[in-house]
């Protein structure tokens, strides 16, 4: 091995290698500088003062990208861990597909007011604490989506693909690696696109804490932003959103598109695609000579790693008395904590609020799950002919990408001022014409998941098609629109659940001297916010999450159920 390993010749750099390995090492350098700067001693209550030169602009911007790019990772790292586990365990999927749902659903505000504190208590006397909550905050609005997307992948696998696995005797860590996640990779790259500009939702309110009645700011654009809302500097938010608008083109021809080129190497089909994503990046660097044999390097460990894990032969399948006991036992212990629960709450909730405020917010709740059903249904009607048309055209699919990047990456809450002066100018009706606002930072969620599913669907099968003569609505009927069903059920839950995070947001809406209240749900938890009620906050984000789980497991899961039945690639 020693001999072999001396024989082999180092690689002479090419010129494209004199290009490329200067700009990787000054990347490693400006992220080292910048994450120096991001840990600077702080002490709460200390002034970090947010200057609105554009000059300051993309100091700010490399800030705020290495938080999202950081929270991206966690992101990806729990999506792997959390989809798995709930995809290939019947008990594990029963309580934390429901906790996802959850987790989705709870307003961001509600995630930084107990983080906060204690990151800040974990990094005395330095910010790493508050850019740590930061990173969370982000990673709450990214990880919901990618998690959803992989857990549908892999309850989708074909039945084919999973019978090959078994008769090579793959073990679980080899069929994950080998078969799943690349399965998956297509629509699991596209949704982590919309995770990224779903991030950009909610920066605003994360990189702006309020802590123990004190704005924590750290310096990125977000802040910016905020800072330029409160001054009421249009410009400063025009040079805002010209940079979010360079950024996004920036990491999306640096980074999304060299992913989605390599991913589409993982799309199930029996023949070559006829027209394939390319990245003039990713071509580059596989014509480099010395990146290249480096990044050999880490991927053959981690293929021997892979190969090195013993196999396993097939196991039989449960006795169906231990199953039957199994399924007691775990439906026995949710039936007792189901009804401690009830009882606790029937105990609660005269004492701390009285049933009519009880049956008030039920109420509130109905009117907000009735706007975001029929925005999301609209929403659909929409986007869903676009994304297919999208992602059966991989050129037109690279021109749209950074387009639906950076539409989905807008902060709504920019456009606020716009609608509070329709409405008032106009005498609008708020409930109606304030709605839209809950659907725009998250409508993108089933365009993103839909381009993906289209975008998989194998070029056989629409060879086939066309050689039978679909055409119309007859090929929509038996091939589009099962093809990307299961994508789409990924991309309306994640939209139904971020629609109802934004009508605490879009609810209530202001500019200057003038708010207006809608009514919902949204309004009536952030007024409870405004007003330091901390009671009716939780009352109000328990409604929410109650509605959100059984909208979710009455409705949407039935249609995951349904996809995975009779909707796959088999």
């Amino acid at each position: 091995m020693s001999f072999a390993l001396r024989r082999l010749p180092l690689p002479v750099p090419n010129r494209r290698d004199l290009i490329a390995l200067p700009l990787v090492i000054a990347l490693f350098f400006i992220i080292s500088h910048a994450g120096h700067q991001m840990a600077v001693p702080y002490r709460l209550g200390q002034n970090i003062p947010i200057s609105l030169s554009p000059t300051a602009l993309p100091e700010y911007g490399l800030y705020t990208v290495l938080r999202m790019l950081a929270a991206l990772v966690v992101s990806f790292v729990f999506t792997l861990g959390y989809a798995w586990l709930a995809a290939h365990n019947r008990y594990a999927e029963r309580l934390l597909v429901p906790v996802l749902d959850v987790l989705q659903s709870v307003p961001i505000l509600g995630y930084l007011s107990i983080t906060v504190t204690g990151f800040m208590a974990l990094f005395p006397g330095s910010l790493v604490g508050v850019q740590l909550a930061v990173i969370f905050a982000v990673f709450t609005s990214q990880a919901w989506n990618m998690t959803f997307s992989l857990y549908q992948s892999l309850k989708t696998v074909p039945r084919d693909l999973q019978e090959a696995a078994t008769l090579y005797r793959l073990n679980a860590w080899q069929r994950f690696w080998k078969l799943e996640l690349p399965f998956a990779m297509p629509g699991l790259v596209w949704n982590t696109m919309m995770s990224m500009s779903g991030g950009w939702f909610f920066v605003v309110a994360s990189e702006a804490i309020t802590v123990a009645h004190q704005t924590v700011t750290v310096p990125g654009i977000g802040s910016y932003i905020a800072r330029a809302i409160e001054a009421k500097d249009l410009g400063a938010i025009g040079w805002a959103i010209g940079a979010m608008i360079v950024i996004i083109l920036l990491y999306d021809t640096l980074m999304f598109r060299p992913i989605v080129a390599w991913a589409d190497k993982f799309k199930f089909e029996m023949t070559s695609s006829g027209e394939a994503p390319r990245s003039a990046v990713l071509d580059y660097l596989r014509r480099t000579r010395v990146l290249r044999q480096l990044a050999v390097i880490p991927a053959a460990l981690w293929e021997l790693t892979v190969r090195l894990s013993p196999r396993v032969a097939q196991k039989a399948p449960a006795p169906a008395a231990r199953r039957r006991w199994g399924d007691g036992v775990f439906y026995a212990a949710v039936v007792v904590i189901a009804v401690w629960a009830v009882v606790r709450l029937v105990q609660v909730l005269p004492r701390d609020f009285g049933w009519p405020l009880v049956g008030h917010v039920l109420w509130l709740g109905l009117i907000t799950g009735f706007k975001v059903f029929v925005l999301v249904a609209l929403s659909a009607l929409i986007w869903v002919p676009v994304g297919v048309w999208i992602g059966l055209r991989p050129r037109w699919a690279q021109a749209a990408q950074p387009l639906a990047q950076f539409l989905a990456a807008f902060p709504a809450n920019l456009l606020f001022p716009l609608v509070v002066v329709a409405i008032v100018h106009w005498h609008l009706n708020v409930n109606v014409f304030s709605a839209p606002l809950m659907i725009l930072g998250s409508m993108w969620y089933i365009l993103f998941s839909v381009v993906g599913a289209a975008s998989a669907i194998p070029s056989d099968m629409r060879e086939a098609a066309q050689n039978l003569g679909l055409r119309g609505w007859l090929l929509w009927k038996r091939l589009y629109l099962p093809g990307v069903f299961p994508g789409f059920v990924t991309g309306a839950i994640t939209a139904s659940g971020g629609a109802w995070n934004a009508s605490i947001v879009a609810e209530v809406v202001s500019w200057g001297d003038k708010t207006l209240v809608a009514t919902g749900l949204g309004a009536f938890i952030s007024q409870a916010t405004a007003q330091g009620r901390s009671a009716q906050i939780a009352l109000g984000v328990g409604v929410m999450s109650l509605y959100v789980i059984l909208v979710n497991r009455l409705f949407w899961h039935r249609l995951y159920e349904l996809s995975v039945r009779r909707v796959r690639l088999d």
